[in-house]
């Protein structure tokens, strides 16, 4: 793998230039991303809506490892990696719900929704189900380390981590107000897009509001670059706040139902943060967003987008009226990193530039990813 000098990244915002080119264009730094980048800290990979009832479950490619997320008997969500403790098979293929045992389709042995090893056919010859040297109780699913936030599923996979309440204690406490039943809005209330682009330049984009009147003219409309502040916190979150928030309003007039018990600020402040490296979330006085980002190699990014409400009932026709707005934003932007994708091809290009003013929670994601790749050189060289 070439190498890349991260230095000028981690200089001073009036010196600083961004992430070399081959962090957005070569495999080789894709693959020396996943341990400093996504396996060491706390990833999300789905939201706890898609595994609604107890046995659901859902397999997951979790950039080139096989994961599979279920909800237990218990209600307890749990991830673990999709392969049979015998031979290696995968486990789970589709989302299904499971009601029996979670069964291995090479050779049946089974395997509770807490992951252990409870059946093994055959194992000591025909009709023997056990063996002396296969110990079931040595032999259960790998368990992931996880955690659920505002309805995303988190993981760990080095199992080092802090823990995620320690690690994003100043998230979770500027956002306690909304740490309250959420609810999903179904089926129109989520979506997904396909972006050209490096994950990164993903977050990179939605960290500032600078773009706002050239990319995004009807929302700058109403909440305009001016109303904008920056929010930053290194090594864990950024992005940006309005200080001006419009609700939706039907064309009855009616509006979403507020989440109960918001301060003053929520009535007119929207506040839109990445929780590094890949969950984007917006919350306002009546919804919050949420916009998972799977990696599909270096140029390729889907953005899984999830909208909640204060209120199991809501309008159909208001949610699907929020999310076409949504949508429209989030469409907009797509134009916008798969050209900054497509000008990584230019060997001239270094970095670019940072400005003082605008600039600074795109400067914080870039010295996030720096500082960790720098830390595990092995990796990145």
């Amino acid at each position: 793998m070439a190498s890349t000098d991260l230095s000028g990244v981690l200089q001073p915002i009036e010196q600083a230039r961004g992430l070399p080119n081959a962090h957005y264009t070569s495999d080789e730094v894709y693959d020396a991303e996943r341990g400093p980048l996504w396996f060491s800290t706390w990833a999300g990979v789905c939201v706890a809506s898609e595994i609604p009832q107890p046995g659901d479950a859902r397999p997951l490619d979790y950039l080139g490892v096989p994961l599979f997320v279920m909800r237990g008997r218990d209600g307890a969500i749990r991830v673990f990696q999709n392969v049979c403790r015998h031979r290696g098979m995968i486990l789970v293929t589709e989302p299904r719900r499971i009601e029996g045992a979670i069964r291995c389709p090479y050779h049946s042995w089974c395997y509770s929704h807490e992951g252990r090893l409870v059946a093994t056919p055959h194992v000591g010859g025909p009709g023997q189900n056990t063996h002396p040297g296969i110990k079931q109780e040595e032999l259960g699913l790998i368990e992931v380390r996880s955690h659920v936030w505002m309805d995303v599923v988190f993981v760990n996979l080095s199992g080092d981590a802090p823990e995620f309440a320690e690690l994003h204690a100043e998230l979770i406490e500027r956002w306690a107000e909304f740490d309250v039943p959420i609810y999903h809005g179904g089926v129109d209330s989520t979506f997904q897009l396909e972006c050209r682009t490096n994950w990164k330049l993903a977050v990179e984009n939605y960290c500032e509001s600078y773009h706002l009147p050239w990319v995004h003219p009807g929302l700058n409309s109403y909440s305009r670059l001016e109303d904008h502040y920056h929010i930053e916190s290194p090594g864990k979150f950024g992005g940006q706040g309005t200080k001006v928030y419009r609700q939706i309003r039907g064309e009855d007039g009616a509006v979403f139902p507020d989440f109960p018990g918001l301060s003053k600020k929520w009535d007119t402040a929207g506040e839109y943060l990445t929780v590094t490296p890949n969950v984007m979330l917006g919350v306002q006085r009546d919804h919050v967003f949420v916009i998972l980002l799977e990696p599909r190699g270096p140029r390729v990014t889907l953005e899984h987008i999830h909208i909640y409400y204060a209120s199991p009932d809501t309008s159909a026709q208001l949610r699907q009226k929020n999310s076409d707005q949504w949508k429209l934003v989030f469409v907009e932007d797509i134009a916008v990193v798969e050209g900054m994708q497509a000008a990584r091809g230019a060997p001239g290009f270094d970095g670019g530039r940072f400005s003082p003013a605008m600039d600074g929670p795109t400067l914080l994601f870039h010295q996030w990813v720096a500082s960790r790749m720098q830390a595990a050189p092995a990796a990145a060289e």
